[in-house]
């Protein structure tokens, strides 16, 4: 009995030892570091939900559709078969027409995807026998970016007998519909095609062998950007061109092993700076910006493992579907940590995640600040986009708050573009609602980075945001990815302001529904104390005091300012209701 109550305690004492709070300390500083954030950092690969701010018509089935008729070939997705995957063959463009429909009803921009490999499906059914069948064959259109005469008339009429199928002729017809990419409804951007780097791969691995037999190169991906991004600016000279929509890391790093890449790199340290490098030479020559973002796609590699003679050990962290019902320990820390990757110089070899890019190529992590010093050292002021991005969990708390963190990382490093690609699970939507649908009202956390830090980046991240500059409510996002214990944060605010009170909604291990939970009031000298649970994601808003002789806005209302409204409702009235003392009063606050 004696040994039975013994282990009793020892357990409860164990228990209470675990459950022990952390101890984290965040600074913020509203009028630090302010830095626009990308309304387009919250976009999807055709999903239906309206929080999407933009969507992208891309992927692998892309990149052989015909415009003209609406067929196309998955290649390696689905047997290389030439099909009407997207429906009936008229009228031409429907895939995309129907794609930008939807958007213009949500009010959502759109990337539509330009076909570059060389051909695309012919309207005939067909397994495509590789050996025998593979482009050029009857089977096949050639595309030609450029027509080099009248486009068809009226534009969506394309002749569809001549076995050719022109990108700048579908450009014209998107114009046409949909206006120019300044206009309200215009499409806006448009990527280089899709994962160019893999299209043919010795065919193992290959996306497109159908369309693209042999291995694609440096050189001929590059002459074909400038050709196709000349050919669409003549059309819409403000369409804005993303490429080279890279698979992945080993993409990133040669174009996934191309033969021509020892003779074309010279100085430049890896391919994604050999492209910038050459569009920016032919974007000087032909007087215009010919790319407007350099766009990648980004799926992690990290495992839930260990190294086992220097090889990842365990599982991918996004290989989950089918594979793995039950997230272990393992899996859920490796894929909450896994963001750390985008930015945290720390986080490499022999510390960091357990990946190959980690071990083998640590000195390009972190990736985000990687790829913007390709960009202000080969094609300055080019935009950075990841239109398709994935961190798995999609119905485990895990994924929900990688994937709040990495909204948190887009926005706070300044992303231009970021487009999920997957299943718009549960916690994936969770992800997504904190920020843009946090109180089920479509509130949204605010469209300006201002400076926060945290005392412990392996337990916990903060992302802060007003609006336009707007100091008065202050939108903080405060994620706890232990597992077992909860969080005391401390939180220090710097600002002009002086927060009074502040409203929380969450989503936790317990439910992917967002709710509001404990408040925060009174807060002291702008200082204050918050407990966050275990595995939790919290949007926290904080309102101020309204500032003195804040009396109205451009609505009628005060609106957190003392500008020029609050001036003339002041002359408007003064004479009937203040004395001199109160424009004395007024005028120290103007600095008068």
């Amino acid at each position: 009995m004696r040994y039975i109550a013994s282990l009793t305690i020892a357990l409860i004492f164990c228990a209470s030892v675990t459950a022990a709070n952390i101890n984290v300390t965040y600074n913020i500083n509203t009028d630090a570091n302010k830095t626009p954030i990308s309304k387009y950092i919250y976009g999807g690969n055709g999903q239906s939900d309206t929080f999407y701010t933009i969507h992208r018509s891309g992927g692998n089935r892309l990149t052989a559709y015909n415009w003209e008729n609406n067929w196309s070939n998955a290649g390696a997705d689905w047997l290389y078969e030439n099909d009407q995957f997207f429906g009936p063959s008229t009228p031409p463009g429907k895939a995309i027409t129907d794609f930008r429909d939807s958007c213009v009803t949500n009010h959502q921009d759109s990337i539509v995807t330009l076909q570059m490999a060389g051909y695309v499906s012919a309207p005939i059914w067909r397994q495509i026998n590789l050996n025998t069948e593979a482009a050029p064959s009857i089977y096949f259109y050639p595309v030609v970016f450029a027509k080099g005469a009248p486009f068809c008339s009226p534009p969506g009429s394309p002749n569809t007998s001549d076995g050719v199928v022109y990108m700048d002729e579908f450009v014209n017809f998107l114009v046409y519909k949909y206006g120019y990419a300044g206009d309200p409804n215009g499409v806006k951007f448009y990527d280089l095609d899709n994962e160019p780097d893999i299209w043919s791969n010795g065919n193992k691995g290959a996306t497109h062998p159908e369309v693209h037999v042999a291995d694609p190169c440096c050189l001929e991906y590059k002459d074909k950007s400038v050709a196709l991004t000349q050919a669409i600016k003549n059309v819409d000279p403000n369409a804005q061109m993303l490429g080279p929509v890279s698979f992945g890391f080993s993409g990133y790093l040669d174009f996934a092993g191309a033969s021509d890449w020892t003779s074309v790199k010279g100085s430049r340290p890896w391919f994604l700076s050999y492209y910038l490098d050459e569009m920016r030479i032919a974007s000087n020559g032909a007087g215009r910006r010919l790319l407007d973002a350099l766009d990648v796609h980004w799926y992690p590699e990290a495992y839930d493992g260990t190294y086992v003679n220097d090889n990842p050990d365990g599982n991918r962290i996004v290989d989950e579907i089918g594979k793995i019902k039950v997230y272990s320990r393992a899996n859920r820390t490796a894929r909450m940590q896994a963001p750390r990757t985008l930015w945290d110089t720390s986080y490499v070899y022999p510390n960091g995640e357990v990946s190959w890019i980690n071990r083998w190529y640590s000195s390009y992590l972190p990736i985000i600040p990687k790829l913007k010093s390709s960009i202000n050292t080969y094609y300055p002021d080019t935009n950075l986009a990841i239109t398709e991005y994935d961190y798995g969990g999609g119905n485990d708390v895990s994924g929900g708050i990688a994937f709040a963190d990495v909204l948190g990382i887009f926005g706070k490093y300044e992303v231009y573009i970021a487009n999920y690609w997957g299943e718009p699970n549960t916690y994936i939507n969770a992800g997504f609602k904190i920020y843009r649908n946090y109180d089920g009202g479509h509130s949204t956390f605010g469209d300006m980075n201002v400076l926060a830090s945290m005392s412990n980046k392996v337990d916990s991240s903060i992302y802060a945001s007003v609006f336009n500059g707007n100091n008065s409510e202050l939108h903080l996002i405060v994620i706890n990815k232990n597992i077992d214990s909860a969080i005391t944060g401390t939180f220090n605010i710097t600002s002009s302001q002086n927060f009074r009170s502040g409203h929380v909604w969450k989503f936790d291990n317990n439910s992917y529904n967002i709710t509001e939970t404990t408040s925060i009031s009174p807060i002291s000298n702008n200082t204050f104390t918050y407990n966050i649970p275990a595995t939790t994601v919290c949007h926290i808003v904080l309102q101020a005091d309204p500032p003195s002789w804040d009396t109205t806005g451009p609505a009628g209302v005060p609106d957190g300012y003392v500008d020029i409204f609050d001036l003339e409702d002041f002359c408007n009235q003064w004479l009937q209701k203040y004395m001199f003392g109160h424009f004395a009063s007024f005028a120290q606050v103007w600095g008068m």
